[in-house]
């Protein structure tokens, strides 16, 4: 399934997302854990054409998903459902990516038999209806370290980047530029790996 995402993003201190989850009272229940496996080739191919490849298993579900950037705060997404047994055999063997994920990795020139998982990420997710959209907020481990964000996912780029600005201020949050949590892992990769 193909689908455009509109989204918002800004880091919080590990305080206001306590403060967060409080006001909006959440309960441990509410919150969903993701484990994200993301791959790219050896020369990071897919990265190159601003986009991410990864496999996503929650309790009640897991998908494949291709993201491309548009603009911005836009992307599209091809989210392609898995089995438990797909998962496991697509996280050994990326040349069994499904059709509507590999075709355009092909198209662009992307080498699948060289695609390789590189890093997993554990994210604990809220997700709360917020003034039209979905506001999110995501508690994100990776290789021993962790961070707090949150998002707000909109229809319209122009309301939801009002709204969202207002949610900051409202909460006193200041403005923190986010990366992609996958630019936040690389960075965290390629630093560890130059102090070995």
């Amino acid at each position: 399934m193909k689908e455009t995402e509109i989204e918002f993003k800004n880091m919080l201190t590990q305080n206001e997302y306590t403060k967060l989850l409080a006001h909006f009272a959440i309960a441990d229940e509410d919150i969903i854990t993701l484990r994200n496996d993301y791959f790219d080739t050896p020369t990071l191919a897919i990265k190159d054409l601003h986009s991410a490849l990864r496999i996503r298993q929650t309790a009640s579900y897991i998908e494949c998903t291709l993201k491309q950037a548009t603009s911005k705060h836009t992307s599209t997404e091809i989210n392609v459902p898995l089995t438990a047994l797909q998962a496991d055999q697509l996280r050994n063997d990326l040349t069994l990516l499904p059709e509507a994920i590999a075709t355009p990795l092909q198209t662009k020139g992307v080498p699948l038999a060289t695609i390789a998982c590189f890093g997993t990420l554990e994210t604990h997710r809220v997700e709360l209806p917020y003034k039209g959209g979905l506001l999110v907020f995501d508690h994100t481990c990776y290789l021993q370290q962790q961070d707090y964000e949150v998002e707000y996912e909109a229809e319209d780029e122009q309301l939801g980047q009002k709204i969202f600005a207002d949610f900051l201020q409202h909460h006193q949050i200041p403005v923190r530029p986010s990366t992609k949590k996958i630019a936040r892992f690389s960075t965290a990769l390629d630093a560890q790996k130059g102090q070995n």
